[in-house]
């Protein structure tokens, strides 16, 4: 009978869907997202968003790295997932996996396009109040960030945050990898629209919160692969 699991020890006697995508792969991508999601809110400048200042900032290569760094950042988690869901597949809860690393593309795929318009909108905006030192421009900036694309990356991070807590409810319900592991990153996503308003150290603090979740996943499906 298929997806039969039988328990020794506390542990499954078989692992479906072990090996189908390499550990090593899913753990750099995992442990990449999280590396990631700390340096993205250290290196992007936090000095005031108005004025010329704002124009600096916006303009700076800083500004530019810190949000590709969390664009590659988001499609490498997305990555990582696929390594986790991978763990689990052919197990009982298997289908709620699966849409859980669903949800989580869907979710990744509608925040990605803010991310972008944020990093290469405002810093072409900012290079332009720079060149021509008129900071009328400035007043399209909330344009960009508060129109219509808002919606899609509040929209991409609950899809998101969705996702990891019904993959870390199929990690939990199948026991193939340590129940915890998923939990951490799950609860990290729910908080993720939350820290935007916080100052930077809360959003650095977030970040290792994020790298701490990813580091979890990792370490679980490593010993997963280890077992015997």
């Amino acid at each position: 009978m298929e997806n039969i699991i039988a328990r020794a020890g506390g542990r499954p006697a078989t692992r479906p869907g072990a090996g189908t995508f390499g550990w090593l792969w899913t753990d750099v991508a995992l442990v990449s997202s999280g590396v990631l999601f700390v340096l993205y809110p250290a290196i992007r400048p936090f000095s005031s968003e108005s004025g010329m200042e704002g124009a600096r900032a916006f303009a700076s290569d800083a500004w530019i790295v810190a949000h590709s760094l969390a664009i590659v950042g988001f499609i490498s988690l997305g990555i990582g997932l696929f390594g986790v869901y991978q763990r689990l597949r052919g197990s009982d809860h298997a289908t709620l996996a699966m849409w859980g690393l669903v949800l989580s593309w869907v979710g990744v795929g509608l925040t990605l396009p803010y991310y972008g318009a944020e990093a290469f909108g405002l810093h072409a905006i900012g290079q332009h109040v720079l060149n021509d030192n008129n900071t009328a421009l400035m007043s399209i900036i909330d344009d960009i960030r508060w129109d219509v694309g808002i919606w899609f990356i509040l929209v991409g991070l609950v899809i998101l945050a969705a996702g990891a807590m019904m993959l870390a409810a199929a990690i939990w319900r199948s026991a193939l990898l340590a129940r915890w592991s998923g939990m951490v990153i799950a609860g990290a996503l729910v908080l993720y629209i939350p820290q935007y308003a916080a100052p930077q150290p809360v959003r650095i603090a977030h970040g290792l919160l994020m790298f701490a979740g990813v580091c979890a996943l990792a370490w679980a499906v490593r010993r997963d692969s280890k077992a015997p």
